[in-house]
């Protein structure tokens, strides 16, 4: 129905809308390879939930709103793929990307303005183009065994460092033991000498000769010779050295 003086009527629905965009592979185009910050190429699949919020803007404002919407999407995708790594867009960091997407389509639509906003951007696929599909592959399984094998280099390095540790630990409790005994030895040696010392301090010949007899006891002790004076009669035996065949002899008498 058309009301006087009105010739037509145009209406905008105002229900979340969704619009699909990129992915080549499947397309059969290319919209959705793009380049990214480390000259990679990377195709990529992504979603937009919009919704219409000023529905005069979004009628008279744009001839075809959902077009330039399509193209202000692509290149703000472009965009912010062109400034990462290809590993952010395939795994790593896709919220953050399609935040930074939302932001940068938003702005792009209230410069005209479209009367549009935007809900979200989600990254529903991104993948290497099918060309070149295995080499990416075999570069991702390169990248995999390269990180396994510093992993075990470090439980290595780790593993001989926690031996060298414990050796090092233990050689320092020998050498701590050691010096104890060294000097608890010295210590001793000392307090000996320094009782003798004393001792002698006390009575000078009678530890002389005392020094004396002690030294021949372990000079001789194992000796079997038997020391007689010069007159040969055997009446001089000194009587406090080791003779065993004297003391055997003397056994036997008794």
């Amino acid at each position: 129905m058309i009301f006087w003086p009105f010739e037509t009527v145009e209406m905008a629905t105002i229900v979340e809308r969704e619009m699909s965009t990129g992915g080549s592979s499947r397309a059969g185009s290319s919209d959705g390879l793009m380049l990214s910050g480390d000259q990679n190429i990377v195709d990529v699949e992504f979603k937009l939930l919009y919704t219409v919020s000023d529905p005069k803007a979004f009628l008279f404002n744009l001839a075809r709103p959902e077009d330039t919407l399509r193209q202000v999407a692509e290149s703000a995708m472009r965009e912010v793929v062109g400034r990462r790594p290809a590993q952010d867009i395939f795994r790593d960091n896709r919220e953050a990307i399609a935040a930074e997407v939302q932001t940068i389509i938003q702005s792009g639509m209230d410069a005209f303005p479209a009367g549009i906003a935007i809900n979200q951007v989600s990254i529903e696929d991104a993948a290497p183009p099918r060309e070149v599909a295995d080499a990416f592959d075999e570069v991702q399984r390169a990248e995999q065994d390269e990180d396994r094998f510093v992993e075990e280099a470090n439980q290595y390095a780790n593993q001989k460092l926690g031996q060298a540790r414990g050796e090092g630990a233990r050689l320092r409790e020998e050498a701590s033991a050691y010096k104890d005994r060294v000097v608890n030895e010295a210590t001793g040696e000392a307090g000996r000498f320094l009782s003798v010392y004393e001792e002698y301090a006390k009575a000078p010949e009678v530890t002389r000769s005392r020094l004396y007899l002690e030294t021949l006891e372990k000079v001789l002790g194992g000796s079997d010779k038997v020391i007689i004076e010069q007159d040969g009669n055997g009446a001089g035996v000194v009587p406090y050295l080791p003779l065993p065949e004297v003391r055997k002899n003397a056994g036997g008498n008794n």
